[in-house]
């Protein structure tokens, strides 16, 4: 069977068990503060577990995109090392939600995994929890039990806490799981030693494909169990494993799934791929690496992450740069190289997954923007690598860290070039300051979050801020504590609420709370997974008293203004670039808005003008706004409405419309009732942010009006400084150019000024061995100046050494430069010399062998330090 094949087998066979089938959430986990990626295909169900939310069907199946490199789940440092680890990846599941149980979940698993892929039977294990004393949690015997209608007893195992009772993160959903195990050996080596032997024994060959979950608790702060009101189903298995093990390979990447990928970078490396994991086959390894990071990095671009120096755009931009730094190192390519891969991965993956094959062209430029600047980034860290001066030999930790840090080289990179040059490096010392920058880290994002504790039970969340912007009679379900950076935030979430949290780009809402008489201020909302929390700055004296929740309507009215002028800009952007000018994402509060779009090249002054003309002549036409609550997703989308990749719609969906003939998106966030509500649109600036993503910065209403009256009274300033001209920016240009053509003469002065000296200073030289030396304090302020007679002294004399001392602005200056012969006779360096020299003015400096320059404090210090240099000439 195909790739293709073995996924559409698997969401066939549980569809037939009456499961819906459900596309994947989005790789980026957006709605939940806890997760940075999606790494398990629950994530998107939490809600139901807990039972925050009622599921509209009891059972789901689906094939998740997931990513673990980061958090508990982190395999990133294995990948290319092994043959199972990756990544990004799928994984197949189902779930029941309160429906069925261990029963039908392990008949399911084994009926799918025996009769419709034909997996020998003998070669099957299954594992149970064994129970955990300090839990107080007995063994699985139920699961057992069933297991035993297919398997013989020594084919099921027990399994401890660490391999068999599942938990998503530090809290959350869990429970014990039953492991299907299955052992690809030859019939001769399965003689010599059971199977059952080396289940979880790391074995490469005896392995683990799916898990299923029997979610029953919930795990709080506190690490204590608490059992869930109703038992679910949650199963894993891994697509990619599944592969290796029904197309008979015993590596993920000898299986259709990465095989094409890896063909291609055989053709564009001319290096032959040989499938070994030995450590010195290290361009074996750079194809694996390359292979899967590329799915990765295309699967979170395609969901609207783009790479950044901050949280998940940083994971990315990281995993990118390790597929670059080992093609670099280990396939001797030095120009970008992944982009050209994408075309076979979506022609493998992209009908499937239309995310993909949607954004390819999109995709590929902003890879290849990123392989350029690290390829530039990475010439520049080995330039640095060889200025490095190891003592005794060794590389010194810091400086491998300074490596890592700041130009992205792994301590295996730096390692391997330290080995080219005979020198070792303090492997030690770069991990203690590797660990330093960690716990820097950890003490920056501390927060811990405490325990949900129940005030009322039963209830679920209703939001009412689509047509309140007040409501009576709500009541607290639930509250928490949160500890950030040793201050205490409280959280509370209300049956019934106005308040709109953040989601989809749009700021939380602010507003007030009455628990009867007493007022507390919310200063934020914010949703996790689907509920809604409201941050207050204090406690309640009585958390059960009736809720008056009012939102601040002023802050609510800015912040929909800024989000219909969004929905407006968008719709004019694809009439005036074209239909390719797709939200990329955006931040909208009461401020301003920020949209990032999909565009290839700058928007030229007058398209920008053209967007804003218009979106105000649409908020002049006042079109009321048309909205559509709980359309079916498939209606919608015969509709034309506007839907974007990498958000996660549900079954029913909210359709904003201002003019059908003009916009029309899906939306959850807040709207004006009519655009003339808007007031002015202006755009204040238009700006690159990757490689085929452009930014808008535009404010709307009060705050546009604000800017426009600040620019008119700054042109008055102007005006009034210029004596009122007819036409400021002709006057403007005038002292422009007037500016221009003094500052030449300045120029042509202080050249002049320097010629004059000259004479007097080859006076000045002294011969010191075969040295000419030059030292003197020069009634000069402009460093060009000092450096240009400098360079023109050491080409008259030869074989010189020039330093010179100025004042420039009241602060002393040092200046040397040195005839390239000296440098390499002598041994002389400009560079360290000048950090010496500097002492004597209170400062630093720095440069090459042949030129350097410092700046000081202390001005009297001059003197010393031409002194000084001599004594340094004269060794």
């Amino acid at each position: 069977m195909t790739a293709q094949e073995i996924r559409q087998a698997f969401l066939d066979f549980f569809e037939s068990k009456g499961h819906k089938i459900v596309p994947s959430a989005p790789i980026v986990s957006k709605d939940d503060p806890t997760l940075m990626f999606t790494n398990a295909g629950m994530n998107q169900f939490k809600d139901y577990f807990l039972g925050n939310q009622t599921p509209e069907v009891p059972r789901i199946a689906d094939t998740q995109k997931c990513m673990r490199v980061s958090g508990k789940h982190n395999d990133l440092e294995d990948v290319g090392r092994d043959g199972t680890h990756h990544t990004m990846f799928e994984m197949l599941g189902n779930w029941s939600f309160g429906d069925y149980f261990k029963k039908e979940a392990i008949a399911w698993s084994w009926e799918l995994l025996t009769e419709v892929y034909n997996i020998p039977k003998e070669n099957l294990y299954a594992t149970v929890f064994g129970g955990d004393e300090e839990e107080g949690l007995p063994a699985d015997e139920e699961a057992k039990s069933f297991w035993l209608e297919y398997l013989p007893e020594d084919h099921i195992l027990y399994g401890n806490k660490k391999d068999n009772f599942w938990e998503m993160g530090d809290t959350g959903p869990c429970g014990p799981c039953s492991e299907i195990h299955i052992d690809l050996r030859s019939d001769a080596r399965k003689a010599e030693v059971p199977g059952r032997d080396l289940v979880n024994m790391d074995h490469p060959e005896v392995i683990e494909i799916w898990n299923n979950v029997f979610i029953q608790f919930n795990r709080k702060a506190d690490s204590s169990l608490e059992k869930l009101k109703a038992s679910h189903v949650d199963t894993g298995m891994g697509f990619e494993r599944l592969c290796m093990v029904l197309q008979g390979k015993t590596v993920t990447y000898d299986t259709d799934v990465f095989t094409p990928i890896i063909r291609k970078i055989e053709e564009l490396t001319g290096k032959k791929y040989g499938g070994s994991f030995t450590p010195d086959a290290k361009s074996d390894m750079a194809m694996r690496v390359v292979a899967d990071h590329l799915r990765a990095v295309a699967f979170t671009i395609a969901d609207g992450q783009l790479p950044s120096n901050t949280g998940a755009g940083y994971v990315i931009r990281r995993i990118l740069r390790r597929a670059v730094r080992y093609y670099y190192s280990f396939l001797d390519v030095n120009a970008p190289m992944i982009h050209q891969l994408l075309p076979v991965m979506v022609a493998e993956m992209g009908n499937f997954f239309p995310e993909l094959k949607a954004q390819q062209g999109q995709i590929a430029k902003i890879i290849e923007a990123e392989e350029k600047t690290f390829l530039n980034t990475l010439e520049k860290g080995i330039s640095r690598f060889e200025s490095i001066e190891p003592k005794d030999g060794v590389i010194q930790g810091e400086d491998a860290f300074s490596l890592y840090d700041t130009y992205g080289f792994p301590i295996d990179l730096t390692r391997l070039m330290a080995e080219e040059r005979m020198l070792k490096v303090d492997e030690a010392g770069f991990e203690a300051a590797l660990a330093a920058q960690k716990a820097r880290a950890r003490a920056d994002a501390h927060k811990k979050v405490g325990d949900w504790h129940i005030v009322r039970d039963g209830e679920e969340v209703e939001f009412v801020g689509y047509d309140h912007l007040m409501v009576e009679g709500a009541h607290v379900l639930k509250y928490r504590t949160v500890d950030i950076k040793q201050k205490k935030q409280f959280q509370v979430v209300l049956n019934r609420t106005p308040f709109y949290a953040e989601s989809g780009g749009q700021a939380g809402d602010t507003g007030l709370l009455f628990f009867g008489e007493e007022k507390v201020p919310v200063i934020d909302t914010q949703k996790e997974n689907e509920l809604i929390i409201h941050i207050v700055k204090a406690f309640p004296e009585n958390i059960e008293a009736p809720v008056r929740a009012e939102v601040n309507t002023v802050r609510r009215q800015a912040t929909a203004s800024n989000h219909s002028a969004v929905h407006l800009m968008h719709a004019a952007l694809h009439e005036i670039l074209g239909e390719h000018a797709l939200q990329k994402g955006q931040n909208v509060d009461d401020k301003r808005l920020r949209f990032d779009f999909s565009h290839f090249q700058s928007m030229t002054a007058g398209e920008v003008q053209q967007v804003e003309d218009r979106v105000n002549a649409q908020i002049r036409r006042n079109i009321q706004l048309e909205e559509e609550r709980e359309v079916p997703i498939e209606e919608a989308k015969a509709s034309g409405a506007l839907m974007l990749f990498g958000e996660k719609y549900g079954d029913n969906v909210r359709i904003i419309t201002f003019d059908r003939d003009f916009s029309r998106e899906l939306c959850g966030g807040t709207h004006v009732a009519a655009t003339g509500e808007i007031g002015l649109f202006k755009i204040l600036s238009e700006s690159a942010v990757a490689a085929g993503v452009r930014r808008i910065e535009a404010v709307t209403a009060d705050h546009a009006a604000t800017y426009i009256q600040k620019e008119l009274d700054a042109l008055q300033d102007v005006r009034q400084l210029l004596k009122s001209p007819k036409d400021a920016a002709k006057s403007v240009a005038a002292l422009q150019d007037e500016n221009k053509a003094l500052k030449k003469e300045v120029e042509r002065l202080r050249t002049e000024q320097a010629n004059a000296l000259k004479g007097g200073l080859k006076e000045k030289v002294e011969t010191i061995g075969d040295v000419n030396f030059l030292s003197a304090k020069l009634p000069l302020d402009d460093a060009n100046a000092i450096k240009t007679l400098a360079y023109q002294l050491e080409e008259e004399l030869g074989n010189a050494f020039i330093i010179f001392g100025a004042v420039a602005n009241g602060k002393p200056q040092l200046t040397i430069v040195i005839s390239k012969s000296l440098t390499e006779s002598h041994g002389l360096h400009a560079g360290n010399m000048i950090r010496e020299l500097a002492k004597a003015i209170k400062g630093g400096g720095g440069g090459q062998p042949f030129f350097a320059s410092a700046g000081g404090k202390d001005a009297n210090g001059l003197d010393k330090a031409l002194a000084n240099a001599r004594d340094l000439v004269l060794g």
